[in-house]
């Protein structure tokens, strides 16, 4: 898991949560129904259009708005493999941990369709020819990410995974 692969959707700065995952959304806890609207707000496609695998590149405060953890789910649930931005809001950054989302802070210059490899081990992003160095992840952040995120995470301490 720490080499992920995929083709770049890129955004700009302050993607907040309600674009990431609209609010009229939350009455339910279908997360289809979530990743079938996720980023419309943006780009009305997306959901349709990406796929399993595929990273999300954005630039300053990605995540920012309301504290629901419904933005990173909805990410993942959609197929996104990773997300990679030049920074994140916090509690974004905190709720991707939790959920399994993987992510990278890094100035990243990418085209949508480009081909972006992240290895979350080394901190680096790699698009094309050109390597792009990012803020490596602690390594109990890490263990959280493999282990499937914080619930997974804290069963699997306890034997019980």
């Amino acid at each position: 898991m720490s080499m992920i692969r995929g083709k770049a959707w890129v955004f700009g700065d302050d993607v907040d949560t309600d674009v990431i995952i609209p609010g009229k959304y939350l009455r339910t806890k279908d997360m289809s129904l979530w990743a079938k609207h996720v980023m419309e707000g943006l780009d009305p496609q997306f959901a349709a259009r990406v796929q399993k695998g595929d990273i999300v590149v954005a630039g300053r405060n990605f995540g920012s708005g309301s504290s629901r953890e419904q933005a990173p789910r909805a990410l993942k649930e959609a197929g996104v493999a990773a997300v990679v931005a030049s920074s994140f809001a916090r509690i974004f950054y905190r709720n991707a941990i939790n959920v399994g989302l993987p992510l990278i802070e890094a100035d990243v210059d990418a085209k949508a369709g480009d081909i972006v490899e992240v290895d979350l081990l080394a901190g680096t992003v790699r698009v094309g020819e050109r390597s792009f160095r990012g803020t490596k992840m602690p390594d109990f952040l890490l263990e959280i990410l493999q282990d499937g995120g914080l619930v997974a995470h804290r069963r699997k301490q306890k034997g019980l995974a």
